[in-house]
């Protein structure tokens, strides 16, 4: 494990650097498996947690990956109907077969296949958010403007 990191906190490391970025991964001994999680371990806002969402895509069955803030519940007829296809839930093994990763610790990059990523115009809102880095306990800290070039996402309001 380089720089005591995980296998999979790692990974993410990689796919960062790949894309020109150096963020700092955080990894804690409890957990930030969900949003409330990581923003008590963090020390900071709800709202700024870039949690991770994944859907099957009932037509396509594709992976979807919606990057919403931590205060926000994706509205899953509103962001279907914006993208033209039903948004569908994506269990355990479906997330892993497409990310590589276990529920909780979806990171924004680094998946086993490109995956179509939205990202809720509501974490426009901050100067530093957090996402995801692979694990149930790591993360990283990093802008809404370098998630946009990081995951060339489209930006989109997905609540209602």
């Amino acid at each position: 494990m380089t720089n005591g990191l995980k296998p999979s906190a790692e990974k993410v490391r990689q796919a960062v650097l790949a894309r020109g970025f150096n963020f700092t991964i955080l990894q804690f001994d409890e957990t930030t498996r969900t949003s409330a999680d990581a923003a008590a371990a963090i020390g900071c806002h709800l709202a700024q947690i870039a949690k991770s969402v994944i859907f099957r895509l009932v037509e396509s069955d594709r992976p979807l990956l919606v990057l919403a803030s931590g205060v926000n519940r994706v509205d899953e007829k509103l962001v279907g109907d914006r993208i033209g296809e039903t948004l569908g839930r994506a269990d355990a093994e479906f997330v892993r077969q497409h990310t590589g990763y276990v529920i909780g610790g979806v990171p924004p990059v680094g998946h086993l296949e490109p995956i179509r990523t939205l990202i809720d115009k509501d974490l426009l809102h901050y100067t530093q958010i957090w996402a995801a880095a692979g694990t149930p306990n790591a993360v990283f800290p990093l802008t809404p403007d370098q998630l946009c070039q990081l995951t060339a996402g489209e930006i989109m309001k997905i609540h209602t």
